[in-house]
């Protein structure tokens, strides 16, 4: 019989559904390893009881610090706001819990290091959420590179776009906040997007950027600002300045030799979840599109100039990246299950004593890149990733 592993989720919002779900789904579509229980949801407010009985978690806790301590929790899932990821996960590591935390990893590269040297030391498994890697698509993008379908990388163009903030009067809130969120879409999209691109084709060695802030302040939270939606009025609520970016766009050097571009906003109106990326090479090129995420456009550059032209493989075959647990060929998955095939991955590299990727190491290499983005969006220059 299966061990059964305890969950302590710590944040009952939109990811703490994504995980919860994810968690419920993994022993269904998947062998894995080990059974989960989701012991116990912790938060800050009342509705966490709403929460787990929606969910099935055992108990509601408003005390992280008791519930990583715990003997009887094995796993620490971290879903709060990103100020918090680094305290918990590092308290979570020293009681030898194995971690799951979501993106972005930390507030500064520092503080990333001292999540990955805390969880290193205690010898924990520790992932860090980028899910858009457990797309099929995305996975099997990787496997024609590593294959060397493309040849030589020349050049990568990320951009990932969203329009949800666009309207004045959404409020300020924790997402807008610097002191909580660490920096605006450059942490928020920014960081999806620059592990995609460490990822697929390698590790970048300078930025040079250019960010912007659309509307300079807005009003603080109100009564309505939990339910705020496109049309609906905040009153006259107090402004508050707002100190984190809208859109920030990054010109890259790669150390294998390759140039690429990443442009991040949730000022681009029409744009729900547009997390695209092209990668160009000697023999080829790809493109992919999350809002087609069972496709993925493949360019041979080998074939005779008369047979050359993208071509769309749909990625939904068993022999395709983790589609082997889900439907039949031709009927495809959705965003809820890329955290279904990361769980998956990481009840893996617990069974196995190995690691996970992305992991608090990971996402420190990717903070340091926005660290510098920020840097040089500061200084007006190139900088360098190594003086992060």
């Amino acid at each position: 019989m299966k061990k059964t592993l305890n969950v302590a989720m710590i944040g009952g919002g939109f990811m703490g559904k994504a995980h919860s779900n994810a968690w419920l789904r993994v022993n269904e579509f998947f062998d894995a390893p080990f059974k989960v229980n989701l012991k116990v949801i912790v938060g800050d407010r009342t509705r966490q009881e709403d929460f787990a009985r929606n969910w099935g978690y055992d108990e509601v806790s408003y005390d992280w610090r008791e519930v990583v301590a715990r003997d009887d929790i094995d796993i620490v899932n971290i879903g709060t706001p990103t100020y918090l990821h680094a305290p918990m996960a590092i308290e979570a590591a020293k009681h030898g819990k194995h971690v799951v935390c979501e993106k972005p990893c930390g507030m500064n590269y520092a503080e990333c290091e001292a999540m990955a040297k805390a969880a290193e030391e205690a010898g924990v498994v520790h992932y860090l959420n980028h899910n858009y890697r457990r797309v099929p698509a995305v996975a099997y993008a990787k496997q024609l590179i590593e294959e060397g379908k493309l040849g030589t990388i020349y050049h990568w163009r990320g951009t990932y776009l969203q329009d949800w903030i666009m309207d004045p009067e959404f409020p300020k809130t924790w997402h807008l906040t610097e002191a909580k969120a660490g920096g605006g879409v450059l942490f928020d999209l920014g960081s999806h997007a620059v592990d995609l691109a460490r990822f697929l084709i390698g590790e970048p060695k300078s930025v040079v950027s250019v960010h912007e802030t659309f509307i300079k302040e807005r009003p603080l939270p109100g009564a309505n600002a939990a339910t705020f939606s496109k049309g609906e009025s905040s009153g006259q609520a107090e402004m508050a300045p707002v100190d984190v970016d809208d859109c920030a766009f990054m010109t890259l050097e790669f150390e294998n030799g390759a140039v690429g571009s990443i442009d991040v906003s949730r000022f681009a109106c029409g744009r729900k979840n547009f997390n695209d990326f092209e990668v160009y090479g000697s023999k080829g090129a790809l493109k992919f599109n999350f809002e087609r995420m069972s496709e993925l456009q493949y360019f041979d550059f080998t074939l005779p100039l008369a047979e050359q032209g993208y071509r769309t493989i749909l990625c939904t075959e068993n022999v395709h990246p983790y589609q082997f647990a889900w439907w039949p060929c031709g009927h495809p998955i959705g965003y809820e299950h890329t955290f279904v095939n990361a769980f998956y991955d990481f009840l893996c590299a617990v069974d196995k004593g190995a690691d996970i990727y992305p992991n608090f190491r990971d996402g420190a290499n990717i903070i340091r890149v926005l660290d510098a983005s920020k840097l040089s969006n500061k200084l007006g220059r190139k900088v360098q990733i190594e003086e992060i």
